[in-house]
């Protein structure tokens, strides 16, 4: 860290980062499908949902080849932001009437996703690298970005009433924009690997898939794949579901999930101590059958409360699951492999996961929810019955085959929850 700057003003410079990187993500994530919905392109909702899977699934070669070895990440950052936010300003100006132009625009939206997932790794990577105790500072700065989902949501749902609109892509392109200029203003991050040859083995992790040897490890990958299939469901058709439900101001909504999020990831050290790994991921799936078990039961008359307790669910769905699964490849890996099982966790979930959830969600949705009106709630329910019968054998088959260690908990601090919150960031 500068020996210039206080400890403080490094935390706020990297709080702003936080806040404007997830701020982009979340000023459009959550209405898209709304919008397409709203013009012509309903049909191709999932595919706007794919994007993110599939860039997931190559980002990590970017990264890897020029982040970590060729230029500063502050200044890819830059690029990367800059880039991706022209993509997503004019994204929906090549939408013309009857939902003309859609594959354009999917393509515009890919390669908005194929510069952000890359900054991911990119604003932890300047957060660590600049902050001295981790453990006090990062969660912290980190809170910040779900702060910042939290606001854009409020912005484009709340106060300009635009979920059905292109508004909320013309503010996430220009957010994004904005967050390239400021990424340049950000302390200097040299490329930690600068001068190391470039290994295939090393950027496709390959001396990871060592640790699937471990039977308890194998169930915990398979499971933690398999959960994002119906996790996809959630993030393309949940916003959707809610306007449809006749819920006023749906991304608003929305976004009390994220407020969830904020507190149980406080609490987590706490629950961890006491319940472990394996209580926690339990805990963590069942939380996502209940979720959509709401859904499913209160889609049929539009069951208010319902609906916004399984939004509310998501502090546990993400916090117990995904977290708890980051610290638990974070213990099972040793020192030299760390990394590569970090991310190979997220090619598997973030990756393949979330691509064959959204496929399989998208035609499920489009052969399924066919109907008006009353006729389409209950096309809804339907609808959610699947993901959660598919949650609930998941979460079964977890508990049958998956094996704690025989050894004491380890006790779980600050920066692990913190560490692991800033490796899955899909919030």
């Amino acid at each position: 860290m500068s020996s210039q700057q206080s400890p403080l003003s490094i935390g706020i410079r990297l709080s702003i980062m936080m806040f404007l990187e997830f701020f982009v993500w979340g000023a459009w994530y959550v209405t898209v499908g709304n919008y397409m919905g709203a013009n012509g392109m309903g049909d191709a909702i999932y595919w706007a949902y794919t994007v993110g899977p599939i860039a997931a699934i190559v980002s990590p070669f970017i990264l890897g080849m020029v982040a970590d070895r060729f230029f500063s990440s502050e200044r890819v950052l830059a690029v990367l932001m800059v880039i991706g936010g022209a993509a997503l300003y004019y994204a929906p100006h090549v939408v013309g009437p009857d939902g003309e132009g859609s594959k354009t625009f999917i393509l515009l939206l890919l390669l908005h996703m194929l510069c952000y997932m890359p900054t991911l790794g990119l604003t932890n990577t300047i957060a660590f690298s600049h902050l001295k105790n981790q453990e006090v500072w990062f969660p912290l700065v980190r809170v910040f970005g779900t702060l910042g989902w939290i606001v854009a949501n409020i912005v484009v749902s709340k106060f300009m009433q635009a979920d059905m609109t292109p508004k909320p892509l013309f503010v996430a392109g220009g957010a994004a924009v904005l967050m390239g200029i400021y990424s340049l203003t950000l302390p200097h991050t040299p490329p930690p690997s600068k001068g190391k040859e470039i290994s295939i083995r090393d950027i496709l992790g390959l001396d990871s898939l060592a640790l699937l040897k471990d039977r308890s490890f194998l169930v915990f990958m398979v499971s933690s794949l398999l959960i994002c299939i119906p996790l996809a469901a959630y993030y393309a058709y949940a916003p959707v579901f809610v306007a449809d439900a006749g819920i006023a101001n749906p991304a608003f909504k929305m976004s009390f999930g994220q407020m969830s999020e904020v507190l149980f990831m406080v609490l987590m050290p706490f629950f961890f101590k006491s319940l472990g790994v394996k209580r926690m991921l339990l805990f963590g799936m069942f939380a996502w059958v209940v979720r959509y078990g709401l859904f499913a039961a209160g889609a049929t008359d539009g069951v208010v409360w319902m609906i916004v307790i399984g939004i509310l669910l998501h502090g546990i769905c993400y916090d117990f699951f995904f977290v708890t699964g980051q610290i638990y490849v974070d213990q099972k890996a040793g020192p030299s492999i760390r990394a590569q099982a970090q991310g190979f966790l997220v090619f598997a979930t973030q990756g393949v996961g979330m691509l064959l959830g959204a496929l399989i969600s998208g035609n499920l949705i489009n052969t399924i929810v066919t109907g008006e009106g009353a006729a389409k709630l209950q096309n809804w329910k339907e609808f959610w019955i699947i993901p959660t019968v598919a949650a609930l054998v998941i979460m079964v088959l977890f508990f049958l085959l998956f094996k704690d260690s025989p050894q004491a908990p380890q006790e779980v601090s600050e920066e692990d929850v913190a560490k692991a919150a800033g490796a899955e960031e899909m919030v």
